[in-house]
């Protein structure tokens, strides 16, 4: 424990404060400046502050002043600001205490701090800026920032200086708080014509001495009033632009300027065309006066535009001014060709000059534009010739053939000879029609035709085509065969012809063998009156079918004799044994011949060449072999399907004939085996009996492993020999082998990547091998797959031209005169269908015969047709009603222009028909209502230009003049422009006041001058601006509320209420706070919009009580208002009570005196009233109290008796609450130790002890622990142990066990022994280390445990030396019969004694039994005669210890009735018993059978190691034989190769496949295949991420999946 020293407060009694005292000091004194003697102050000696430990206390951490308890005196420790210790509050005191020790007593020292002048009047902003209109009124105020002075009293802002003074003066006014606010009042009015830019300088100035001030500058801007409309540089601007121009073209650009400045300065461009089509066509850039072109222009619509500009301010002032634009016209217009008469078929015999066609040529541009020529193109018998201006007619020019041009594509152009030229074509088709002269003609001058021999009759042969250049009925061929023979027979007899389609008939079932190909005619003739006809020549070529198996002619089979080839059996290997010659009558590879070896004696020792037939030795002949072989050889040719025979050789194996001769005489009879053979034969049946199970079992195995198992694909590097199976396709020719069979797909079993890319399903199933890779296949991209193409020879069917029937139209000796005559009507609009025009007929001086003869009509080109002519009555009428306005627009005259055309011969007369306009529409105006806003400062004189009225009628029917009603305020005045047009604008006489009318609503109204007359009318609306003429003004000067401290941030204070009598932007108010307060914008805000004021800041009443907020009112033309809002803070109870710990002990010793002081405090509250008031208690202790000695300070104190054991530390918690609502509370926690006084002995943890220890211990083996505890603490409770003097079986007990005095640990002084003693007791003493010592004692009792240390011992039966005793057992005795007992004893005890006995060994063991308990020997069955006489037993007794110890006993039993036969069979006991010769023959041959099957096992399972480690990694299916070849390291994958020598051969695919067969993974790792055991030849990949392909050369291990 640290040393403390304690404290002891004895009969202290705090009732009040002993003294009080006041100093008052200047701020920023220097440090350790003197601020009062205190001791002398307060009446106290210098050794009393030394001796009472003298000390200041104050509350805060900052201590500003120390005492010298030496001197006695108050000197300055830090030096002081009042601004930052007391921030505004005017009254600013440092309060602290002195307080003394021994005894305590308390003194209160208040130090007041005064104020001297060290900080001048500064503002926020060193500068502030306003924008005030110039037409602000007089009086207008602005409110200015307040300047900032954090000195108090006559040190304080005193007043404040505006300089210049010329418009402005400056207003203070005294609020409720003290404060100046400052106003800036307008005295002269502001003209910005004069000064646009005022600077103000505002001065502030405090009391002190020496004074000091602070300066702001305010910037003024005059904004300018609207009295100034925009005027253009040009009454009227022109310009030109080409038609067809791109969008985006600058026409011109227009300039207007306003003396005005800002948003009044501002001009605005706009178009105010209404009524024509200006709009659609330019805009204007409503900033520069741009006019640009978004529309098209045509100079063929109109050649002049007229745009009216309005240039408009932000105040609603306008001017006007309008800009011609000409339209230079452009080559843009192609000709335009009407087909006025044309004729689609003419004859290929006509005459020459027959006219086609008759054309009418217009072009739309005018001058060269306009200018057209016409010509044809192209090198045709026709000819273009003019006969009047704009008209054309298309003639023939020379002899016309339809069989070289059945039709003429006629093309006319038509060029202009504008720059650059345009053209347009028209396309005449003209159809030739056919007169029969050309006879047929056959595709081919001869044809070849093949036929598959024993065809069915009636199958179709071939097509013969023949074709005829005429046309229709002309070009209709028919088919015929020409009178011939074949072989003496009748042509008819073989073949037939069909008649319509020329297909070829067979009409008998051909045989190549007996004819291979004939000859006859084909006729064609047409349908053409006369006929015309030719005729062709026709082969027919029989082809082979395989009809004929193949014949053997050597060896010949005869009837039952046998013929046999000799070998010798020094034949090598390759040795020519014989050849099988066998022929085909069939031809082509229907006849090529494969020999393949069927059957064999020994299969091992020949083979059959597969392509000649030879059959040779595969290997040496040895004497071994069997001297007669049977050899079944298979002859198959190549047709589909194929076709074979089957020829038996013999062979004999020897080197003489007698040797033959006599194997082959009785090759009948049986040959006779001997004795031995027999057993032999009989022993290898069985052995063959079980390898065969053996293989089926492994053949299953096999069968299950690859239907489970994936198909693999390899990769190998060596060239490919192409071989093919039946009815597969050699696409690239490069095969070597004459015959085709089917093979195996292999891989190297080193692949790793796929090598064969098949062809997709369907049609496209042709793959060829890529010349360029080894053995990689690629699909033949073809849309149509040749093996799709039908067996029959290709039929070829030519595409024929169909031609529509039509009737050709002749003219013949048309000409073109002139125009004969012209006359010219003039009618109303509007008038009725079917009213008369004029007597065409009467006018042009023709005869209504005449018109009815020469087909009169009307030609109006691509205009509607109004008017008809009736060529009965010869009259022109109306045909649809005729509005002028919508025919002609505004064009004068209106006329219409066609011409009327006659043919037989061919006149033109021309007719135009004027339209006169009638007063049939009023004007209008395109917009119902005209806005304006016009600001009430607009002067007199503006004008507004007005939307002018539109009438669709012409001359005295169109727009007179306008009026304006009413006209109290503006007047109307007219412009005529350079169009005629009148321009509208309203000028204004006399001054708007928008407090007077806000709307001013007029009526214009246009009337025209026609009879009747008509009118239109237009509503103008005309809003008044407002002006900035009025400041906003708040409801109130001064606003007052309250507001609860620790407020939530964003709590909605009030609303403040400003009014503006302006409207518009200028009565538009906006608020903000212009207090200049430090810290005022972190407590709150207001919305600048809806005046709500917000809290945004956290409110401390213990800060501020008060809070003044100015706010200002401010419109958009910069004229303001302010008031201001005064809050009262509400105290809430939001502090809890703080306690300071003024003295404090420790530790005090547990037999302390009733009313020890432990501990003084002081505690206080920064609440106000009731929620400032304190209570302290202590909780949850009666062992102390807490007394209020004075105001705040409290003392702690023991109020009962102290026992540390029963508590060694408390916790003492001190609780102040204050008597707010809801009421808060702090605490405290003192720690105190209670010191320990010895007065407690040591407890033994029990009241006695047993302790065990085992027997054969070691000396020093501890043995238990005694444990005593002593509730005092440190020195007191630390326990020392010993034994007490006693004795056991007259030994001291310290010669057994000793004790540690320390830990309490019993050690064994000495090793025990159970047999010796059992237990024994003694005590053992605790004493602690006080003073004095206090003790105790307890008993402890030892316990010596057994050890299995004893073996058994064996009582009978007795061993002796040399001697032999036998227990005798009749051989009558039956089961369970007691043959003797075995007696042990063991001295240990407990399970160590417990005794178990087992025979180990026997004679017989089957004869008796030992009992595990007792050790009785009896019989376990019947003793019999068999049973041997002397019978030795090894019984072994053994005890329950551990480890367990035992002991052997020998007993011999003697199976006899008699001693005699006992004493003789005892006698030779130790000789070894003969076994049986027999046991040994069995044995051997056990032996050699399970050597035999253990050397199989090793076999089989060593061969599927080698099988798996070869197995080939492509797996195939088919469902056609398959003969398996294989390339050089290629593996057979099947084990069923016949052949040693191995090949690479293609991949191949039938010519019928209609569906993929193999479906290979893709490279890489996931390129296994398995065969799909549902399907033929369909393959799946293995889902595995890693391929048995990457495995090693070593064999394979398949893991399943």
């Amino acid at each position: 424990m640290n040393r403390q020293v304690l404290l002891f407060i004895s009969l202290l009694s705090l009732y009040s404060v002993f003294g009080q005292v006041s100093y008052s000091i200047p701020e920023e004194m220097s440090k350790g400046s003197l601020v009062g003697n205190i001791a002398h102050d307060l009446g106290l000696e210098i050794k009393r502050l030394v001796s009472g430990k003298a000390r200041i206390y104050t509350r805060n951490s900052e201590e500003y002043v120390e005492l010298n308890r030496e001197r006695g005196v108050l000197l300055v420790k830090e030096r002081i600001d009042r601004e930052v210790l007391c921030t505004e509050t005017a009254l600013c005191a440092l309060n602290l205490q002195i307080i003394l020790e021994n005894p305590m007593e308390f003194y209160s020292v208040t130090v007041q701090i005064t104020d001297i002048n060290d900080n001048a009047p500064t503002f926020e902003k060193s500068e502030m800026k306003f924008k005030i209109s110039e037409s602000a009124i007089h009086g207008t105020k602005f409110v200015l920032e307040r300047a900032l002075d954090f000195d108090e009293g006559i040190n304080g802002v005193q007043n404040y200086e505006l300089k210049p003074t010329d418009n402005f003066a400056l207003k203070l006014q005294h609020n409720a708080n003290g404060y100046k606010n400052v106003e800036m009042v307008l005295q002269k009015p502001l003209d910005r014509e004069k000064e646009e830019q005022i600077s103000l300088v505002l001065t502030a100035v405090d009391g002190g001495e020496p004074q000091m001030s602070g300066t702001m500058l305010i910037v003024i801007t005059v904004l300018d009033a609207n009295d100034n409309a925009p005027v253009f540089t040009q009454p009227t601007y022109k310009a030109t632009v080409t038609e067809n121009s791109p969008k985006g073209t600058v026409v011109a650009t227009v300039s207007a300027s306003d003396a005005d400045q800002g948003s009044y300065g501002k001009i605005t461009y706009s178009i105010t065309n209404m009524l024509d089509n200006v709009r659609k066509a330019f805009e204007v850039n409503y900033e520069n006066g741009e006019v640009l072109l978004i529309g098209d222009i045509d100079f063929e619509k109109s050649r002049h535009f007229q745009i009216n500009l309005l240039a408009s301010d932000d105040g609603g002032l306008t001017d006007s001014c309008k800009l011609i634009v000409d339209v230079q016209d452009m080559n843009d217009n192609k000709p335009e060709i009407n087909i006025m008469s044309k004729s689609t078929v003419i004859s290929e015999d006509a005459k020459l000059n027959t006219v086609i066609t008759m054309i009418n040529i217009e072009d739309l541009d005018s001058e060269e534009n306009g200018n057209v020529k016409c010509f044809i193109c192209e090198n045709v018998p026709f000819n273009l010739k003019t006969s009047t201006n704009h008209f054309y007619s298309l003639v023939t020019d020379s002899d016309l053939d339809r069989e070289t041009a059945s039709q003429y594509n006629i093309t006319v152009t038509c060029s202009d000879e504008g720059v650059p030229s345009l053209s347009s074509s028209v396309t005449l088709t003209l159809q030739i029609s056919d007169v029969n002269d050309n006879a047929p003609v056959f595709e081919r001058s001869s044809y070849e035709a093949y036929i598959v021999e024993n065809n069915t009759p009636g199958l179709s042969i071939f097509t013969v085509k023949a074709r005829d250049a005429d046309w229709n009925q002309n070009a209709r061929v028919s088919y015929m065969l020409e009178d011939s023979s074949v072989n003496g027979v009748p042509v008819s007899s073989y073949v037939s012809v069909s008649a319509d389609s020329g297909v070829i008939h067979a009409v008998r079932s051909f045989d190549y063998e007996q004819i291979k190909e004939f000859l006859f005619r084909v006729k064609a003739q047409d349908g053409g009156s006369p006929p015309l006809s030719s005729n062709v020549t026709v082969k027919v070529m029989i082809q082979d079918q395989n009809d004929n198996p193949p014949q053997v002619l050597y060896p010949v089979q005869t009837g039952g004799s046998l013929v046999a080839e000799m070998v010798p059996r020094s034949a090598d290997v390759g040795y020519l044994v014989t050849k099988v010659v066998a022929v085909d009558v069939d031809s082509g590879q229907n006849a090529w011949l494969s020999y393949k070896l069927q059957k064999a004696t020994d299969r091992a020792l020949f083979e059959v060449g597969l392509q000649n037939g030879e059959i040779r030795t595969i290997r040496q002949v040895t004497d071994k072999d069997a001297v007669k072989q049977r050899l079944t050889v298979t002859v198959e040719d190549n047709g589909q399907p194929s076709r074979s025979a089957t020829v038996i050789v013999n062979v004999a194996v020897a080197d003489s004939f007698p040797e033959v001769l006599s194997e082959f005489t009785d090759f009948t009879q049986d040959k006779e085996y001997n004795d031995n053979l027999t057993f032999y034969l009989v022993l290898a049946l069985a052995v063959v009996s079980f390898l065969f199970i053996t293989c089926l079992v492994v053949i299953i195995s096999v069968k299950i492993y690859r239907w489970r198992q994936s198909r693999v694909l390899c990769h190998s590097n060596l060239p490919v020999i192409p071989y093919y199976p039946p009815r597969y396709s050699d696409t690239l020719g490069t095969g070597t082998l004459q015959h085709v069979y089917n093979y195996e797909v292999c891989r190297t079993t080193d692949s790793r990547k796929s090598d064969c890319k098949f062809g997709i399903a369907g049609s496209q199933n042709v793959l060829i091998m890529d010349p360029s890779s080894t053995g990689t296949m690629q699909r033949i991209q073809s849309e149509k797959s040749i093996l799709d193409e039908p067996d029959s020879p290709l039929e070829v069917r030519p595409s024929t031209n169909t031609m529509r029937r039509q009737v050709p139209l002749f003219f013949s000796m048309l000409f073109f005169c002139p125009v004969l005559g012209q006359v010219s009507y003039s009618i109303p609009e509007e008038m009725s269908k079917g009213s008369l025009i004029g007597n065409i007929a009467h006018d042009l001086g023709l005869d209504l015969t005449r018109l009815k003869t020469g087909k009169a009509r009307l030609h109006v080109g691509n205009g509607a047709e109004y008017i008809e002519l009736n060529k009965e009555t010869g009259l022109l009428l109306i045909k649809e009603r005729m509005d002028r306005e919508a025919l002609c627009k505004q064009t004068t005259p209106c006329a219409l222009h066609f011409q009327i055309i006659l043919e037989n011969p061919i006149e033109f007369f021309r007719v135009t028909v004027e339209i006169i306009d009638m007063n049939d529409n009023a004007p209008i105006f395109k917009m119902n209502n005209m806005l304006f806003e016009i600001s009430e400062s607009a002067v007199r004189g503006s004008k507004f230009v007005l939307e002018r009225a539109l009438d669709y009628d012409v001359g005295m029917n169109g727009l007179k003049s306008y009026s304006l009603h009413p006209t109290d305020h503006f007047v109307l005045k007219l412009n005529d422009n350079a169009g005629g047009e009148k321009e509208v604008e309203m000028v204004l006489e006399k001054p708007l006041d928008r407090e007077e009318k806000e709307q001013l609503t007029l009526t214009l109204t246009a009337v025209d001058g026609g009879e009747p007359q008509l009118s239109g009318t237009v509503q103008i609306h005309v809003t008044v601006l407002d002006a900035n003429d009025n400041a906003p003004v708040f409801t109130q000067s001064t606003y007052k509320t309250s507001l609860m401290e620790n407020t939530q941030k964003g709590t909605s204070l009030m609303t403040v209420t400003a009014t503006d009598r302006d409207q518009g932007t200028n009565g538009v108010v906006t608020y903000s706070i212009s207090s200049n307060t430090e810290g005022i914008l972190d407590l709150f805000e207001i919305d600048g919009t809806s005046a709500e004021v917000r809290l945004v800041g956290k409110i401390d009443y213990e800060i501020s009580k008060h809070y003044q907020l100015d706010v200002k009112a401010r419109d958009q033309g910069g004229l303001t208002d302010s008031c201001k809002i005064l809050f009262d803070i509400i105290d809430v109870n939001d502090n809890i009570p703080i306690i300071d710990l003024m003295s404090t002990t420790q530790s005090i010793p547990e037999d302390s005196t009733f009313q020890t002081v432990v501990a003084v405090m002081n505690v206080h509250d920064a609440d106000s009233d009731t929620n400032g008031e304190v209570k302290c208690f202590l909780s949850e202790s009666l062992t102390f109290i807490i007394e209020n000695t004075s105001n705040g300070f409290y003392s702690i104190r023991t109020n009962s008796e102290l026992d540390r054991e029963t508590a060694s530390q408390y916790n003492i918690t001190v609780t102040c609450s204050d008597e707010g609502v809801p009421s808060l509370s702090s605490s405290v926690t003192l720690t105190l130790q209670i010191s320990d006084v010895n007065d407690n002995a040591p407890v033994f943890e029990r009241s006695s002890y047993e302790a065990y220890i085992v027997e054969n211990n070691t000396p020093g083996l501890s043995i238990f622990t005694v444990k005593a505890r002593d509730a005092d603490w440190n020195q007191n409770a630390r326990v020392s142990y010993m034994l007490e003097d006693s004795s056991v079986n007259g030994v001291p007990v310290s010669s057994y066990v000793s004790v540690s005095a320390d830990s309490g640990v019993i050690h064994a002084v000495r090793s025990f022994d159970y047999e010796q003693i059992k237990d024994f007791h003694f005590l053992v003493k605790a004493q602690d280390g006080g003073s004095p010592p206090l003790s105790s004692n307890v008993t402890v009792k030892v316990m010596i445990q057994d050890q299995n240390d004893n073996p058994p011992q064996v009582l009978y039966p007795v061993l002796t030396g040399g001697s032999l005793v036998a227990e005798m057992v009749p051989r009558s005795a039956d089961v369970g019969y007691l043959v003797t007992k075995v007696v042990a004893v063991d001295v240990d005890s407990g399970q160590n004694a417990w005794l178990s006995y087992k025979l180990q060994k026997a004679t017989d063991r089957a004869l008796f039994e030992v009992g595990l308990q007792n050790g009785e020997i009896r019989t376990i069955r019947q003793v019999t005669d068999k049973d041997a006489v002397k019978q030795r037993l090894t019984v072994i007794v053994e005890d329950n210890g551990q480890p367990s110890r035992s002991a052997t006993v020998i007993v011999n039993v003697a199976v006899a009735d008699s001693f005699p036969e006992v004493l003789s069979e005892f006698t030779d006991f130790t000789q070894d018993k003969e076994y049986n010769d027999n046991l040994t023959f069995y044995l051997v041959l056990a032996l050699a059978v399970v050597s035999f099957l253990f050397i199989t096992c090793l076999v089989v399972i060593i061969s599927v190691k080698i099988y798996r480690w070869r197995q080939s990694r492509i797996l195939c299916h088919s469902n056609l034989p398959v003969i398996p070849y294989y390339p050089p390291r290629y593996s057979d994958t099947l084990g069923t190769g016949t052949l040693q020598h191995v090949y690479n051969y293609e991949v191949c695919r039938t010519t019928d496949s209609r569906k993929s067969d193999c479906k290979f993974g893709i490279a890489g790792s996931q390129n296994v295949l398995i065969m799909d055991p549902s399907s033929t030849g369909t393959m799946q990949r293995i889902q595995s991420e890693k391929s048995i392909l990457d495995e090693p050369d070593s064999p394979l291990e398949v893991s399943l999946l």
